[in-house]
C-alpha cells in the first residue's frame, strides 16, 4: 500500500486559491491571486527540502496538471525539481483530458474516487497532490488523505477557495513536523 499526501499553500484564513499569480486561478471572480509572493523564496527552498527530495508520483486535477505541464517539460533538465517531476508518474483526474503531452501521464476517468483508492492499495511511491483544489475537496470528502503538507503564509486573503470547505470529513491529525521560514511562513506536516 502507498500513502497520499497533499502539498498545499494556504493563507491564514484558509484560502488556497491562486497563491502564485493573479492569472493562476481567477475562477469565481477571484482577484487576490499572487498572495504568497512575498514569502516565496524561503518557502520554495523548504518545499524542495521537506516535500520533494524523496521520489514520489503525482496526482493532479486537470487544471493544475495543465499548468504544470505547460512549464516543467521545458524546464532545465539539470534542475533537480524538474528532473524529479518530469520523471515521475503523473495521474490526472479528468473527464475531459484526452491527449496528455507530459511524459509518464496516466488519465484517471470514470469513478475517480475508486481509481484513487485502487492506486493507494497498490505498491508504489507516495502519491503527492500539488494544488488541485477541486480534487483535494473530493479527497477530503472521501477520507483519502494520509498526510497534509501545509505551508501557511502570514497573509489574510478574505475570499477565495478554501482548503477545508463543506463536506470535509472530521478527523484528528498528529503534527509530525513544523518549521517557520525567516519571512513568517510556517510549514506544518500533519499525519492521520
Amino acid at each position: 500500500m502507498r500513502e497520499l499526501a497533499i502539498l498545499t499553500f494556504v493563507s491564514l484564513d484558509g484560502v488556497m486559491q491562486g497563491p502564485t499569480s493573479p492569472e493562476e486561478d481567477p475562477s469565481g471572480g477571484f482577484t487576490g491571486g499572487g498572495w504568497a509572493q512575498a514569502c516565496w523564496d524561503g518557502v520554495m527552498a523548504q518545499v524542495g527540502r521537506e516535500a520533494m527530495a524523496e521520489p514520489y508520483d503525482m496526482l493532479f486535477g486537470r487544471k493544475t496538471y495543465e499548468t504544470f505541464a505547460g512549464h516543467w517539460p521545458d524546464a532545465d533538465p539539470e534542475d533537480p525539481a524538474a528532473a524529479r517531476m518530469n520523471g515521475a508518474t503523473k495521474y490526472v483526474a479528468s473527464s475531459t483530458l484526452t491527449d496528455p503531452t507530459w511524459q509518464n501521464t496516466i488519465v484517471l476517468k470514470g469513478d475517480v474516487v475508486a481509481e484513487i483508492a485502487n492506486l493507494k492499495q497498490q505498491d508504489g511511491l507516495l502519491l503527492q497532490v500539488h494544488g488541485s483544489g477541486h480534487l483535494i475537496q473530493t479527497l477530503l470528502r472521501h477520507d483519502l488523505i494520509d498526510e497534509f503538507r501545509l505551508w501557511t503564509f502570514p497573509v489574510v486573503v478574505g475570499s477565495g477557495k478554501r482548503l477545508f470547505s463543506e463536506g470535509t470529513v472530521p478527523a484528528s491529525l498528529t503534527l509530525a513536523k513544523s518549521e517557520a521560514t525567516g519571512n513568517g511562513a510556517v510549514m506544518s506536516i500533519y499525519r492521520r
